[in-house]
């Protein structure tokens, strides 16, 4: 396959063919490994040299075709991040994780290893994550559910969503049970945990005996009011139950 010369001024074209010759071999082989400048350039239907007028090499050719999706993460959290601030918070947790899981190599590419590049101490991918899950944290905090500075507790709950879906990409083979819900548990912890940690003293932590006893006050008091809710519904006064929140 070849391809006819670009004319003055199509630079931006071909830049863009490339990226998307790189970005289909990406996603035909699942591995950085297949995305050789000479494999992109076939695909291109161009000379390897005239990939190397837009990417200096292989690493910034890779970088930014893995950064070609990362405004999805960005819309999904907009996306989820309305109503009641604590279920936004979880929302945006669970799709933060199904995106890593359903790019998997851009995920380890950008978050999974060193920067490709030198240029910035932060890579853009982090930066971005970052914020995105800053800005959903800051309303939990607004709200009152959470409590502390919004910068360290995102970067908690940011650390355990991460945690959770860079095991299942690095141990693929891994008994794990359902992802879905591997994944929920780890977001619900994840809250839960940080909701009650940012109301703990440094020095306050309980023991364990005391703890149990205070979370199951706090589950019956929980259970009770799930009662109270379903009793109010329509649906459980016709004698159905009522679906989950």
């Amino acid at each position: 396959m070849t391809r006819t010369r670009a004319r003055r001024g199509e630079g931006a074209l071909l830049r863009e063919e490339i990226l998307r010759a790189a970005e289909d071999l990406l996603a035909e082989s699942g591995a950085e490994e297949a995305l050789t400048l000479r494999a992109v350039a076939a695909r291109a239907g161009v000379s390897t040299p005239s990939v190397y007028l837009h990417f200096a090499d292989k690493e910034a050719l890779l970088e930014a075709v893995c950064l070609r999706v990362w405004d999805e993460l960005g819309r999904l959290f907009r996306e989820n991040d309305h109503g009641d601030p604590f279920r936004a918070l979880g929302r945006c947790g669970r799709a933060y994780a199904r995106f890593a899981l359903e790019h998997p190599v851009q995920y380890r590419v950008l978050l999974m290893r060193p920067p490709l590049s030198e240029r910035e101490a932060v890579p853009a991918a982090a930066a971005a994550c970052f914020g995105h899950m800053v800005a959903v944290v800051e309303r939990c905090v607004e709200s009152g559910i959470l409590r502390g500075d919004p910068r360290r507790l995102a970067l908690t709950l940011w650390s355990s969503v991460h945690g959770c879906v860079a095991l299942v990409l690095a141990q693929p083979d891994f008994p794990w049970p359902d992802v879905d819900e591997l994944v929920d548990q780890a977001v619900v912890v994840a809250g839960f945990g940080s909701a009650m940690l940012s109301r703990v003293p440094p020095t306050g932590i309980p023991a364990s005996a005391e703890l149990a006893g205070d979370l199951d006050e706090l589950a019956e008091r929980l259970r009770r009011r799930r009662s109270e809710e379903e009793g109010r519904s329509p649906r459980s006064r016709r004698g159905g139950r009522s679906l989950p929140g």
